[in-house]
């Protein structure tokens, strides 16, 4: 015995190889290195003096401060950054893409920007409205970088011509490289106003699915996923949020010219020779044409970033509804499913109970239970136990449809659907709502319905929105509401009309109705989204919606989606 306790001992004295080479590592454990892109801005990116700045970089150091953390900024190649993490050389990423892939690998923390992917080329050069059309063409793309991925995924390999940075990237195209290129819309603008490449433009924004930006930790560091989520959360709620994002964002603001400025040159040239003037004059409209062309760029960039930002804040709302339909799903569906798994023994029960009661009516006369007659409770309880069983049917087809609504769908399946199906999924989803919106609510399903080739959780996402603004247009539940599907045979479109008795849509109004952030009801918290991303759902499924209003009357939307043709994936 003795002999096993000095072995014992001897064993417990002796050097842990990984413990010495953490203490002997230099490295403070109180301290959190924060890894980053060192060539990536304005998100991270080393500036003039070597040191890292940008939007990233300076929210890393708020949530810091408001935290009480103690963070290390590492900036540098990405591809190295990554490998540092998944060695533990450094304990968080600033800025990684959510994708599935990456989910099964690393936590990621919830989304603080969204990167939009855009194709950029030199003036003049014919102008290509999708990724599609670039096949056959050679592209500049930034090598390891999102886009990089997402085009081999697809079959471009041979049509891509891969740089170190999207600075190089830029910087080849201005010179005449290549015609396209593929690039993160945000910094390529960035990149082009402090590089003064003055030939470029975009040509086509959202070519690929939006990608959102977050914090990331290796699988199971939760903690520190959970701290910088409360910072974030901290900084929204204090402003410095949005001071950051302007600090950065609005850099791109477009810059007017200065009248004084145009003073000067104008004086400057004016010469009496009548050939120098109308030389002057020339030069002049040719440089305002540019100026407007840049103004009109920006601008435009400008408002595709807030419109992002917004959707950015509903996609937070929309993972924080699917976290909490799936909990408040599994809680619900447990003793809903011991309650329809009970019913049919409960039934066979009072069917064999009946036999012994009748018996003991014949013999000893009427008597009562649970203080009501025998012969009601023989009528009625065999109703009650259907009633019962119906319900929970009802409850567990209500969750089922809360969670396919909420379910996280980033890469927008489309898939062959009964559109009846569809709008039916979600009327269901929004009885409530209707049922105190109005005591008049109608729905005609159209037999025969030929199926269309779509995704389910966005279609029924129009329908909520157009059965909820049917029902907030009411003044009053004695207003009606009525819904019909049907088939155009001569368009070869499946068809959805939406009529409401409600307080209609002024003529000025009714053309504005699809553009984003226009709202009628902006004082009882309406945002103006909801039917400019309905519009676009339904342009994206080759789809149509249209308006028809009058006011004091109502307002009949009519939407149309072809409908799949026999052999063709796409039905259109």
């Amino acid at each position: 015995m003795l002999t096993r306790i000095l072995l014992l001992l001897i064993v417990l004295c002796l050097p842990v190889p990984g413990a010495y080479a953490e203490q002997t590592s230099g490295r403070d454990l109180r301290v959190i290195v924060v890894g980053g892109n060192s060539n990536y801005p304005p998100y991270q990116f080393l500036d003039k003096s070597g040191q890292p700045a940008g939007y990233i970089v300076d929210l890393t150091r708020a949530i810091a401060r408001v935290m009480g953390l103690q963070v290390e900024i590492r900036l540098g190649d990405f591809g190295k950054i990554l490998k540092e993490l998944d060695r533990g050389d450094i304990d968080i990423l600033e800025g990684l893409s959510y994708s599935e892939a990456r989910a099964k690998e690393y936590d990621f923390s919830t989304p603080h920007s969204i990167i939009v992917q855009a194709i950029f080329a030199r003036k003049g050069t014919p102008a290509v409205k999708s990724l599609e059309e670039l096949k056959g063409k050679k592209v500049l793309v930034h090598r390891g970088g999102g886009m990089h991925g997402y085009l081999q995924e697809r079959h471009y390999d041979p049509d891509l011509v891969l740089t170190d940075s999207p600075r190089e990237t830029l910087q080849q195209l201005a010179a005449g490289q290549c015609d396209y290129a593929v690039v993160a819309l945000l910094p390529a603008m960035y990149i082009i106003r402090e590089e003064k490449l003055t030939n470029l433009v975009p040509v086509a924004t959202n070519v690929a699915p939006q990608r959102y930006y977050c914090y990331a930790v290796k699988k199971g560091n939760a903690e520190l996923v959970a701290q910088m989520n409360e910072g974030l959360s901290i900084l929204k709620k204090t402003g410095e949020f949005n001071q950051i994002y302007d600090k950065w964002i609005g850099v791109l603001e477009p810059q007017r010219t200065s009248w004084v400025t145009v003073a000067k040159y104008a004086a400057l040239v004016v010469i009496p020779l009548s050939l120098i003037l109308a030389a002057t004059v020339f030069w002049s409209y040719s440089l305002r044409r540019q100026v407007a062309q840049r103004t009109e760029s920006l601008s435009n960039a400008l408002a595709e970033l807030q419109r992002n930002q917004q959707q950015l804040v509903q996609a937070d709302k929309m993972a924080a509804l699917g976290i909490l339909v799936s909990g408040v799903a599994h809680e619900i569906n447990n003793p809903t499913g011991i309650i329809l798994m009970n019913m049919p023994t409960l039934k066979k029960i009072f069917r064999d109970a009946e036999r012994i009661l009748d018996r003991y009516q014949e013999e000893e006369g009427e008597f009562t239970l649970g203080g009501i007659r025998y012969q009601r409770v023989r009528q009625e309880v065999p109703l009650i136990l259907d009633e019962m069983q119906d319900g929970a049917q009802r409850i567990k087809k209500t969750v089922e449809d809360l969670k396919n609504f909420a379910r996280k769908d980033d890469e927008a399946r489309k898939e062959l659907l009964d559109f009846n199906h569809v709008v039916q999924t979600a009327v269901r989803l929004v009885d409530v709502a209707t049922r105190k919106s109005t005591n008049n609510f109608s729905a005609s399903y159209a037999d025969g319905l030929p199926q269309v080739f779509g995704n389910e959780q966005r279609l029924e996402q129009v329908v909520v929105n157009l059965v909820m603004n049917a029902g907030q247009a009411l003044p009053d539940p004695t207003r009606a509401i009525a819904l019909q599907t049907s088939y155009d045979a001569a368009t070869g479109r499946v068809m959805l009309t939406v009529r409401d008795e409600g307080t209609g849509i002024s003529p000025e109004h009714l053309k504005h109705l699809t553009d984003p952030f226009f709202t009628t009801k902006r004082e009882s918290g309406g945002t103006g989204l909801g039917l400019s991303i309905s519009a676009n759902i339904i342009k994206d499924h080759g789809g149509e919606i249209s308006f028809d209003s009058s006011l004091g009357k109502g307002t009949t939307v009519t939407l149309a989606l072809p409908a799949a043709v026999a052999g063709s994936e796409h039905g259109q």
